[in-house]
């Protein structure tokens, strides 16, 4: 069953977590460990899923909670595009807690089984894959913010362990961070679209209403940086703020829905 192979990758992300967590004190044996225990989950994780994809009559993922279950690996995915880099390790410290407490929350509602079943088809397949796959765009976002203010605040209190990290330039940080929630809002934009055009009855809900204030918020983060050149830690700490609403807003909106 598909469902068996959510406890490996449990294990395997919460040791990634703990594992990071020894590595604040710089590269080492802790670090290896944690970059070995994401690449291990994230596999188990995609077994598992191509599993429930063989076992499903329809696409796999149509609830809240097999939704989480995707999200959940892309999440991870998007990290180790270069979070397993050791400039951008330390990401792993906000992205594996929340990956191992997602991962329980979809095998709790039913999301790592192959026994519901939604029969919409393919383009609620690529409905559900852009709107995913942009808000693990804005997490991973949330993540760089929270590296970029973390290490700020290390070098105002002239903590010289910072320098034995190997962190990114700080404007680094700022530009990826930008770029990342750029291409976010661009795939979410697009999930829209295809749920408009493929799925929407005329009727406005609530979670529409969410997705939509979302997409306003970083679009008007993203237009304030070109206009007025907004920078550094008040547009880190508004990536931030856009991820706390997510992680609040989309669970009431959504998953209650």
């Amino acid at each position: 069953m598909p469902e068996l192979l959510v406890w490996p990758a449990l294990i395997a992300y919460g040791e990634a977590a703990l594992a990071y967590t020894g590595a604040l004190g710089g590269p080492g044996a802790s670090a290896r460990l944690a970059i070995w225990g994401v690449r291990i989950g994230w596999l188990t994780q995609t077994a598992l899923l191509i599993l429930q994809a063989l076992d499903s009559d329809g696409f796999a993922w149509g609830t809240w909670a097999g939704a989480l279950n995707l999200f959940v690996w892309l999440v991870v995915g998007a990290y180790l595009i270069w979070g397993c880099t050791p400039r951008y390790r330390l990401l792993g410290l906000a992205v594996m807690p929340l990956a191992a407490a997602l991962l329980v929350t979809a095998w709790a509602g039913g999301g790592t089984s192959a026994e519901t079943h939604d029969t919409a088809g393919w383009l609620l397949a690529i409905h559900v894959g852009l709107m995913l796959a942009g808000f693990a765009g804005f997490t991973l976002t949330g993540g760089l913010a929270g590296l970029y203010l973390w290490q700020v605040r290390r070098l105002k209190l002239r903590d010289t362990s910072v320098l034995r990290l190997k962190l990114p330039p700080l404007e680094s940080l700022d530009r990826l961070s930008a770029r990342t929630a750029l291409v976010s809002l661009a795939v979410v934009t697009a999930g829209v679209l295809v749920g408009l055009g493929s799925f929407a009855s005329g009727d406005f809900d609530v979670p529409m209403a969410a997705t939509l204030a979302i997409l306003a918020f970083y679009a008007t983060v993203l237009v304030l940086r070109r206009e007025i050149g907004l920078r550094g830690r008040r547009f880190a700490a508004l990536l931030m703020l856009g991820l706390v609403l997510i992680a609040i807003v989309l669970p009431l909106t959504h998953f209650a829905s």
